[in-house]
């Protein structure tokens, strides 16, 4: 099938490089030309566990091109994904103003009946829009369906390849079966496409990210809750994740969520609520309560120095707002390092793929090193952000020789209280009691 992508970020660098990878003719667009410059020389804009591969192969094999010119995509394709930006406006709602510019080149370039699929996640009537747009600019007849994605940054590459289920909002019966041809190859172990219509494919997309936004806040408020009272939110994770009515997933308390969906995609739903004359009250207190997980840490930190931390040096581990990215959108490691700068400390930090995405927030600020002990070397403290595979099992005696304080504040519960007690550390973590080395 011929395939255009028209846009070539994270969603549609995933999208084009994996329906290539199944036998599709794909051509990806974006009127970014140096992006297009380095995609073309395998040099991806973006850090994705998996990808690099696909896009290499594919390309070498040349069912994968790139291109800036987003009309001839549109002219030599069956099918057209449209997979921009869509960042929230000021009053938090998602601004279309790139998809709509991409269904007016669409538009313009419409030789012969297509299909227009929508990856960007987008309120529920944009469809409508899309084909309304459309429309002004050509008689040729076209389907728009809609088809959120539910990627996971850092797993992206498998969710796509091997999904939970494909959603479809169609507006025909044709275009169905054109959606069902080209998921076939991901859906062969039997997990389902669900067919809907347009509106509802759209809000599903919502409603996921909703949800597991609400199970992160919820036992971050939990945590809270655990060390107010003496109790361990390991053992009550546990304890209500083996409840089949609610599962393990999403359950693990931190410094709050990030990343370019759940923050977004929040803010959109209760616009859309707003828009509708009521109030989202659940996601109105979801929001409320991850703005105040994401200084934890830093009141963590602050209340071990007695809140004099001007010139303590303060190191931290991991960036990105999750392990296996380098986005570091909306990540609670800089709301951290923002909060540790403003009260006079100094601060190191390290992450193995983030570092480039954070200069670009934090500048010269602060000192980055090349390796996680560099960062601890002469620092009061360790704080640690992000869940990266190398911060798992450290040499923890190395960390306690190069600290000058032997205190561990972790945000995603990744050691043993018991063992670091031992080991003479101070550690402070979430929704558990604070262990203390004994004297």
């Amino acid at each position: 099938m011929k395939v255009a992508v028209i846009g070539t970020g994270y969603v549609g660098l995933v999208v084009g490089a994996c329906l290539a990878e199944t036998g599709n003719d794909v051509l990806c667009a974006d009127v970014d030309g140096a992006k297009i410059a380095g995609l073309k020389e395998n040099r991806l804009p973006i850090y994705e566990p998996g990808l690099e591969p696909l896009v290499v192969r594919n390309q070498r094999e040349g069912r994968l091109q790139f291109t800036t010119e987003v009309g001839r995509s549109v002219e030599r394709s069956d099918v057209i994904v449209i997979a921009v930006g869509t960042p929230p406006d000021e009053d938090g709602s998602a601004d279309l103003q790139h998809v709509l510019a991409v269904a007016r080149a669409i538009g313009q370039h419409m030789n012969q009946p297509k299909i227009v699929i929508t990856k960007s996640t987008v309120p529920v009537g944009t469809a409508a829009r899309i084909r309304a747009e459309i429309a002004k600019h050509t008689s040729v007849s076209f389907h728009v369906c809609s088809n959120p994605e539910f990627l996971k940054e850092g797993a992206a590459v498998d969710d796509f390849m091997k999904p939970d289920r494909v959603i479809v909002g169609v507006d025909s019966e044709d275009a169905g079966r054109v959606l069902a041809e080209l998921y076939a190859p991901f859906v062969r172990t039997g997990n389902p496409i669900i067919f809907m219509d347009t509106p509802s494919a759209e809000m599903t997309k919502y409603a996921a990210n909703a949800m597991l936004a609400t199970r992160i806040s919820f036992m971050n408020q939990m945590a809270r809750l655990c060390e107010a009272v003496g109790a361990d939110v390991t053992l009550v994770r546990k304890g209500i994740g083996s409840d089949r009515r609610i599962g393990p997933a999403f359950l693990f308390p931190g410094p709050g969520y990030g990343g370019s969906c759940f923050p977004k995609d929040v803010k959109a739903l209760l616009r859309t609520a707003e828009l509708n004359g009521m109030r989202f009250d659940i996601l109105e207190s979801v929001e409320a309560a991850n703005e105040r997980q994401k200084r934890l840490l830093f009141e963590k930190v602050e209340r071990h120095f007695d809140g004099k931390l001007a010139g303590t040096a303060v190191a931290v581990w991991g960036l990105a707002f999750k392990a296996e990215t380098d986005d570091v959108r909306e990540s609670p490691a800089l709301v951290l390092v923002e909060a540790l700068l403003s009260a006079g400390a100094t601060v190191r930090v390290h992450d193995p793929a983030a570092v480039a995405s954070a200069r670009r927030h934090l500048g010269d600020r602060v000192t980055y090193a090349a390796h996680a002990y560099e960062a601890v070397d002469g620092a009061a403290a360790l704080v640690i952000v992000t869940e990266w595979l190398e911060y798992r099992n450290p040499d923890f005696d190395r960390i306690k020789r190069l600290l000058v304080r032997p205190l561990i504040v972790d945000g995603r519960n990744l050691y043993d209280p018991v063992r670091l007690t031992r080991l003479g550390f101070t550690y402070d973590s979430i929704g558990r009691p604070v262990a203390c080395a004994s004297s």
